[in-house]
């Protein structure tokens, strides 16, 4: 503790002597930048900050409905191209695989360029790649469609977060992340909803996707309007440009790399199981079309939602009492939400329903600390290549590999009575209560690498913070 005091007072003089130096020189050069405009963000970016939040969310809603709605209508899709359930699994692990290869190239340039220009763009792409997937013909050409989303949204995952991190201060990063993340849970649903209801109303699946790409355009569209932050600004200091060193700390990180590992174990877990869910209803629980999408939807939305903020406040409210909070609500709720999975296997419905939602809620506890974690442990420079390192690691080794993986596991466990789905569930739900535990151990790191994220963002800025431009010379008569 006493060390981290020391290298944030030896960062405090720092920028005090090149304040006064900065000053008592002001008169002998030109071009010198003032001290005091590096200190703080123009007051538009803490005023008008609710407009760009908003924005981001029905994006993220937007792009977890694109996710969703394939596993709404996986079924008849599996009929007409004739794929087995591990082929199908496939279509989730190349959208994730390019997602998160595709993510860290774009949260290096989410360091350095206009992070609204690489979500438009994104976003518009996405969205063309989305209709072109209604337009497949093949198995093959469906694939290829869903890796491209991938890519599309692989600009969006680091740069958001990023994004509003340079909004938003510390304190209140847990609350602002969680209402960004609520859209998770609720475009979730509404692509189980969307997608069930497409299928259900003109008995073709393909209108699920058609349907996604006008919305897309259009909010692709806005992103040119928007203004980006200044890196680092609500902090009150300006980062310099980070280098090779900033990235490699990253790994020497304990909180970061904690927080990787539980939030791939999560993954993992709920992302195989989000997609196989709707056949696992249909096929092993006697559900309608209707009920197995649009029913399920509708509860995993709301106690999703519930939950999600839930951790985000409650993460806030313990940060004075607690150091740790945020790594203790993360890994409290995966495992409450363990045993309560299990137990809604085994139980008949309508109660199932009811065991469903406390176990969805509390499974999204960890939504908001998790992120929150994710933007205060890192300096403010490297904070857009943090997320989507975390991106490329928790796909690679979460969802990239549980949907094929239940899906042959189901091919091997599948009887006359049973698709096997429920066996894949059970193993693979394991890894929930490892995830909870997981997280738990990283409390005692937290608050030190907060402080020492501050004092590296302080750091870099009294690196860059008094600035001399030669005086313009003029040409020889």
């Amino acid at each position: 503790m006493r060390a981290d005091v020391k290298t944030s007072d030896d960062v405090a003089s720092r920028l005090l002597t090149r304040k006064v130096v900065c000053r008592m020189m002001s008169p002998l050069m030109s071009g010198v930048i003032d001290y005091e405009s590096q200190q703080a963000p123009p007051r538009r970016f803490n005023l008008g900050t609710t407009g760009p939040l908003v924005l981001l969310v029905f994006i993220n809603l937007f792009n977890y409905l694109d996710r969703t709605a394939m596993a709404a209508v996986e079924l008849p899709v599996s009929i007409e191209f004739g794929a087995t359930t591990t082929q199908m699994g496939w279509l989730v692990t190349g959208f994730l695989l390019t997602y998160m290869i595709f993510a860290p190239v774009f949260g290096w340039a989410a360091d350095r360029v206009s992070r609204w220009r690489l979500i438009g763009i994104s976003l518009i792409l996405q969205s063309l790649a989305s209709g072109g997937s209604g337009l497949a013909g093949t198995y093959m050409m469906l694939l290829v469609m869903r890796c491209s989303v991938g890519i599309g949204e692989a600009a969006y995952g680091p740069a958001a977060p990023a994004l509003l991190s340079d909004m938003y201060p510390a304190e209140k990063r847990g609350r602002i992340l969680a209402i960004f993340y609520t859209a998770i849970p609720v475009g979730s649903a509404l692509g189980y909803a969307v997608g069930g209801a497409m299928r259900h109303f003109t008995g073709d699946w393909r209108w699920a996707f058609y349907v996604l790409m006008p919305p897309g355009i259009i909010l692709g569209i806005i992103c040119f309007f928007m203004r980006d932050p200044p890196r680092g600004g609500i902090d009150g200091v300006p980062p310099a440009r980070p280098g090779v060193r900033e990235y490699v700390g990253l790994f020497r990180n304990p909180s970061y790399v904690i927080n990787c590992i539980g939030m791939t174990l999560m993954t993992f877990a709920i992302g195989g199981i989000s997609f196989w869910m709707p056949r696992y209803l249909e096929t092993d629980r006697g559900m309608s079309t209707a009920n197995s999408t649009i029913l399920f939807g509708g509860i995993a939305a709301s106690a999703g939602l519930a939950g999600t903020l839930a951790g985000g406040l409650i993460g806030d409210r313990l940060r004075g009492r607690f150091a740790g909070s945020y790594f203790h609500v993360s890994g409290a709720g995966m495992l409450l939400g363990f045993p309560l999975f299990l137990l809604f296997l085994i139980t008949p419905f309508p109660l199932a329903w009811v065991v469903l939602f406390l176990g969805v809620f509390c499974l999204f506890l960890n939504t908001g600390p998790g992120n929150t974690i994710l933007a205060n442990v890192v300096p403010a420079n490297v904070r857009g290549s943090a997320f989507a390192l975390n991106i490329f690691i928790i796909h690679l080794l979460g969802d990239a590999i549980s949907p094929p993986l239940i899906g042959r596991l189901a091919d091997h466990a599948k009887t006359d009575t049973s698709s096997g789905i429920g066996t894949g569930f059970f193993w693979v739900s394991i890894l929930m209560a490892v995830g909870g535990a997981v997280w738990w151990t990283g409390a005692r790191f937290l608050e030190r690498d907060t402080q020492r994220a501050n004092a590296a963002t302080a750091e870099s800025s009294a690196n860059t913070s008094c600035v001399v431009v030669s005086p313009a010379v003029s040409p020889p008569s």
